[in-house]
């Protein structure tokens, strides 16, 4: 084999003490691993020149703005700017510009912001992202609400649906610790033994019939009836049309909070019901509030 041909059969060849990839053509980095050989390609110019061009940004970025942590604060930048400060800064011209509205706002009773157009409006304006905030995880982004949280749109309420009634709900809360929170539980009439299992089984039949509703078994009735005088009469009224002084539903509505199903019923008469609503005097401003309070009774169902 001439000189010639073993050159050309060497993947890896050597001009002039560099070393030269025979497939490539380009020289390598003399790094070998395990017979792999690394190729010297540098990067092109246009991305060094980007790459330094970051460099000096980041230079000047440290130099005008906010940057570099301290121990108990960052170096502020010539600038003297910060996002914190500036959403402030909007947040205070907001605060101006609703001034003349929010000193009304703050004069004016529920039902008189009710009866001004321009009131109402920027009452709703302003409740609407407080609902979403607070008040939306239980009763829904509309006021819907689900199983155990009452929907706001219609016309049944446990408290009463006046502005004055809606006020005092959402001020002092159900049964949240409020020395003027509303208190009002139902018993449980299985667990705490006071009535058996066939008489809850009948009571709920019963309840069930009254809003109309199909009885599995009707030969409960009579029994129902009887054990709902004794039982349920008191909170519920002797109809069943509730007593909002006490927080009791009507039952004759078919409208349930906590669904209309047989089993759903008796488990609520074994167990008893007694769900809680937060107090929000303390948490929201009364200004937000009084907005709250007109939001909610202008959902649909506000009496």
């Amino acid at each position: 084999m001439t000189k010639r041909e073993e050159h050309s059969h060497n993947p890896d060849s050597e001009t002039h003490g560099v070393m030269v990839d025979a497939v490539t053509g380009a020289t390598t980095t003399g790094h070998d691993w395990d017979g792999i050989q690394e190729l010297n390609n540098p990067l092109p110019r246009w991305w060094l020149w980007s790459f330094y061009a970051t460099i000096v940004w980041a230079i000047g970025f440290w130099i005008f703005y906010p940057s570099w942590p301290l121990i108990n604060t960052f170096t502020p930048g010539t600038l003297n700017w910060s996002s914190r400060g500036a959403v402030s800064e909007e947040l205070q011209n907001l605060r101006e510009q609703r001034s003349d509205m929010m000193s009304r706002l703050n004069t004016a009773s529920t039902a008189e912001i009710e009866a001004d157009p321009d009131l109402l409006s920027f009452a709703r304006g302003l409740a609407r992202p407080a609902f979403g905030d607070n008040c939306s995880p239980c009763h829904g982004a509309g006021g819907g609400g689900a199983k155990g949280y009452p929907n706001l749109n219609d016309d049944s309420w446990l408290w009463g649906g006046t502005l004055a009634d809606i006020e005092q709900t959402i001020r002092f809360g159900i049964r949240s610790g409020h020395d003027e929170a509303r208190i009002g539980d139902m018993p449980a009439f299985g667990r705490d033994g006071m009535l058996p299992r066939a008489d809850i089984v009948a009571v709920a039949d019963y309840v069930l019939s009254m809003s109309g509703l199909p009885v599995s078994t009707p030969a409960n009735l009579v029994k129902g009836a009887k054990v709902f005088a004794d039982n349920c009469a008191a909170c519920h009224g002797t109809e069943g049309k509730g007593n909002q002084e006490l927080g009791a539903p009507n039952l004759t509505t078919g409208i349930w909070l906590f669904g209309p199903e047989r089993e759903t019923i008796i488990d609520g008469v074994w167990h008893g019901r007694g769900s809680v609503m937060p107090a929000w005097e303390g948490r929201l401003d009364d200004t937000t509030i009084k907005a709250l309070t007109v939001f909610v009774h202008t959902l649909g169902g506000g009496q």
